[in-house]
């Protein structure tokens, strides 16, 4: 199992036509992703063409899903129109809303937060790297990329991962392949203050697949999503989680690459929150290159078997 998308998930691209949605297209169609609508407006009619396949492209998402059965969709919309897409998504009744864009304005984005409470369409990001579930093929060919992820570094198996950064995403997917140890689903919920989905969200999907053995969740400083996240996982999960938070040289005050990564309130430090981590049992890694020891230790201390 996975959880939010499967190899069988059909997808459509808001923004297709546009260089940086292209190039990524391209890449999650060789990956074997069930692409199977592009959204431009004005551009209905046309087709997105790369290596035999042939994606028809619609005016608008509401058009797209009803005539294709996309039912998540992949955003590359630039900033100015971004939020306006997720919407369209959310009108259009799709299941999940995956905002690669980085730099909305957040004022749009507490505009969609409000509107979107209620309906049935998740969000995850902006501003993030997308979800990954691998497929069984060569290089997990066959699975379902949304998003910017390298599908190559992934590998079908039984640890689920969640972060605020992307490229942590990839180096923690990387180590657990390397060690022949692979993914259920990889999330990248992204770094903005506001965004649609948390580090709790996606553990508590984790804790509910069976599939999912064990579980690598991955912080920054600011906010305190992943000490909320932590005290859940305490009281509710009996999987091994390992847990990494970056930005503990980060001085205080001064935001640090994602929008969300400032220190303000007691638990927004890398230090508070890895207190809290060790508190509730989560395995720490020390360094971003221990993210999949980290989980082995959590393993092998719970007699867990990832692979």
């Amino acid at each position: 199992m996975a959880i939010l998308i499967t190899p069988e998930t059909k997808i459509l691209i808001q923004g297709i036509t546009g260089e940086f949605g292209a190039r990524h297209t391209k890449l999650s169609l060789d990956y074997g992703t069930k692409v199977v609508a592009g959204v431009t407006p004005g551009k209905g009619g046309q087709f997105f063409e790369h290596n035999g396949a042939k994606v028809p492209i619609f005016n608008s998402v509401a058009e797209a899903a009803k005539a294709t059965g996309a039912t998540v969709s992949a955003i590359f919309v630039p900033p100015p129109f971004a939020a306006d897409a997720i919407l369209e998504c959310a009108d259009a009744d799709l299941d999940l809303a995956v905002a690669i864009t980085e730099g909305i304005p957040v004022r749009d984005m507490v505009r969609v937060k409000r509107a979107m409470q209620g309906r049935r369409t998740r969000l995850i990001g902006p501003n993030c790297p997308g979800v990954v579930t691998p497929g069984t093929g060569e290089n997990s060919h066959g699975g379902c990329r949304i998003g910017i992820a390298p599908g190559y570094i992934h590998k079908k198996g039984h640890v689920g991962v969640v972060s605020r950064s992307g490229t942590l995403t990839y180096e923690a997917v990387f180590q657990l392949t390397s060690k022949n140890i692979g993914q259920t689903t990889c999330v990248g919920i992204g770094g903005d203050p506001v965004n649609g989905t948390s580090h709790l969200d996606v553990i508590k999907m984790f804790n509910d697949d069976p599939d999912t053995h064990g579980i690598i969740m991955i912080g920054e400083i600011g906010g305190n999503a992943e000490a909320e996240a932590a005290r859940w996982i305490k009281a509710n999960c009996r999987k091994p989680v390992a847990g990494f938070i970056a930005g503990a040289t980060a001085p205080a005050g001064r935001r640090m690459g994602h929008a969300g990564a400032i220190v303000g309130g007691a638990e927004d430090t890398a230090a508070a929150k890895i207190a809290v981590f060790k508190e509730c049992g989560i395995e720490v890694a020390a360094t971003p290159s221990d993210m999949a020891d980290a989980l082995l230790r959590a393993a092998r201390a719970k007699g867990v078997t990832l692979t």
